[in-house]
């Protein structure tokens, strides 16, 4: 059925292809020859883009029916808070929707400056600086740090934007197995030693949900001198003594150069931030072309955030009561027989491997009011299909008990377990 799906839309696009330049060249060749979406939608599998009608929070509203979201980064539930909600207001009513500029321009406030100075006490390094996206906070650094004359060594599961750093900053990438330590030092071993070296790590992965061994990479980057970054995106709020991250969690901020986190997770919002010595971040400040031909992020986006900061300091039963939680569904899902790899955090995935079976399964969790993230490659490794669930501190274990019971039925039907 599938196949025959693949073959009518290919015979579709061919014609009209020809129809249009005949045997000429053109660019939108590959794009004309994109089925997936068309093939999925046409089977009823389609994940992408749902239109949400609400949301607060552990519960989304699709088509009029109430699913539970086990498919959101809002790690500490802070989207709704009435505190988060009133700082944005405050500002909007204070300083408008925008700033419609840069912050090297016009677009700096008295806000971006605090919660600078915040972010970096909060995760104890000299300086920090905001920008307007975590994709962007990731390719303005490595791309304005790293050139064709450095080398970076990078995990094979880091984030898009790192990688695609990486690739825009021109350096030699040299890619590691995932949290393999033997393979990144047999790299760094044969590395030139004349090129400077830069290694690159998320804290928590973002689809596996498994640690970085920090402390190893730390010992390596002194045993063959080299910068150290961590992306702390799925780490901050979670990680640590204070939710203050991987570095912290590990006892090693002092031998880290630069942690990067994200607003769109544990602080409920938007935007990212780059911390470290105060003259990178002043270097950063004045050459990062994702920070200096970005609009500034809005005043009520940072007033949001600086809420969101102080709950996660003032509120620390946020992050036991959402460790306790994937804890719980950790120990359900293993239970059941579930594959769900090395995860040790709140994002939990379920692998299943094949593609059409992952939106199978993906459909019929839907269907049972059960929110997932469907994954294939090349978000995952081809043949590692997987669902990714992650879960709040505010979900209830009611809530969480039903989408046990879901998974189990679903995961029989599907003969993922027995």
């Amino acid at each position: 059925m599938l196949n025959q799906f693949i073959d009518i839309a290919t015979q579709k696009i061919r014609a009209k292809r020809m129809a249009y330049f005949g045997k000429h060249p053109d660019v939108y060749t590959k794009i004309y020859a994109y089925t997936r979406p068309n093939v999925l939608k046409a089977l009823g599998y389609y994940p992408y883009y749902p239109k949400i009608e609400k949301a607060n929070a552990t519960q989304v509203t699709i088509d009029g029916k109430q699913k539970i979201m086990l498919g959101s980064n809002n790690y500490l539930g802070l989207t709704n808070h009435p505190k988060v909600i009133e700082a944005g207001v405050k500002a909007l009513r204070e300083y408008g929707s925008g700033l419609t500029g840069s912050r090297l321009l016009n677009g700096n406030t008295l806000l971006h400056d605090q919660l600078e100075e915040q972010l970096a006490d909060f995760v104890h390094m000299e300086s920090a600086l905001v920008f307007s996206t975590g994709f962007g906070t990731n390719f303005g650094t490595i791309t304005t740090i790293c050139g064709p004359d450095d080398l970076i060594f990078s995990d094979e599961y880091n984030h898009a934007s790192i990688v695609d750093g990486i690739r825009f900053s021109g350096a030699r990438k040299c890619k590691y197995k995932h949290n393999d330590m033997q393979d990144l030092e047999e790299k760094l071993a044969f590395s030139d030693p004349k090129y400077p070296r830069f290694i690159v790590t998320d804290g928590i992965f973002s689809m596996d949900g498994d640690i970085a061994r920090l402390d190893d990479l730390v010992a390596l980057s002194k045993k063959y001198p080299s910068r150290l970054m961590v992306d702390d995106a799925h780490s901050f709020g979670i990680l640590g003594p204070r939710g203050d991250g991987t570095a912290a969690h590990f006892d090693v901020t002092k031998d880290v150069d630069l942690i990067m986190g994200t607003f769109s997770k544990s602080l409920g919002c938007i935007g990212g931030f780059i911390s470290g010595e105060k003259l990178v971040i002043e270097y950063l400040k004045h050459h990062s072309r994702t920070m200096l031909f970005t609009a500034s992020l809005p005043p009520s986006n940072v007033a949001s955030v600086m809420a969101a900061l102080r709950i996660i300091q003032a509120e620390p039963e946020r992050r036991e009561q959402l460790i306790d939680h994937a804890r719980f569904i950790r120990d359900g899902l293993k239970s059941l027989g579930f594959d769900i790899g090395e995860s040790v955090t709140p994002i939990i995935p379920i692998i299943i491997g094949k593609d059409l079976k992952t939106f199978q399964v993906w459909k019929d969790l839907m269907d049972a009011g059960v929110y997932t993230n469907p994954i294939v490659s090349p978000a995952v490794p081809r043949g590692r299909a997987l669902l990714r669930t992650s879960y709040m501190a505010t979900h209830t274990r009611k809530q969480l008990e039903f989408c046990l019971d879901m998974f189990e039925k679903t995961g029989r039907k599907a003969r993922i377990i027995r």
